[in-house]
């Protein structure tokens, strides 16, 4: 486990999915049909408990490039600080590896209980599981 520091909100377009699990990799297709791939741009999934379900929100950062809004997305932003991390080398061979990271991270009582649990797919094989520390 590490601790990362972001040091800026990162602006964000998202499409939230129809449900949990099943509609996330939906999601994250309906995204890259909206949002052009680009290797400058860093890709998210963002989850939290909301009424009793997972609320799901596949997500792309928003580049200074990209001019207006994207109407089709929604706006989000990734609030900055310090966030707990778990890397998870080769998520595809064993994708619920992801699901107890999450479990582990959400564990402590020093995380926000405002915040989202972050996947930050920093490339293709990769993601960091993420949960953003209360402020001191």
């Amino acid at each position: 486990m590490e601790t990362l520091y972001i040091e800026k909100d990162i602006n964000i377009y998202c499409v939230t999915a129809k449900s949990f699990p099943n509609g996330v990799l939906e999601a994250h297709q309906e995204l890259h049909k909206m949002i052009p791939f680009s290797k400058e741009r860093r890709y998210f999934g963002l989850s939290r408990p909301e009424k009793g379900m997972i609320l799901y929100k596949a997500a792309a950062e928003k580049l200074e490039k990209d001019g207006e809004e994207n109407k089709e997305c929604e706006s989000f932003i990734i609030k900055r600080g310090n966030y707990r991390t778990i890397t998870i080398l080769d998520f595809k061979t064993n994708p619920h590896s992801i699901g107890t990271a999450f479990e582990t991270l959400i564990s402590y009582s020093d995380i926000d209980p405002n915040g989202y649990c972050v996947e930050w797919y920093f490339n293709d094989k990769d993601v960091k599981c993420m949960v953003r520390l209360k402020d001191n």
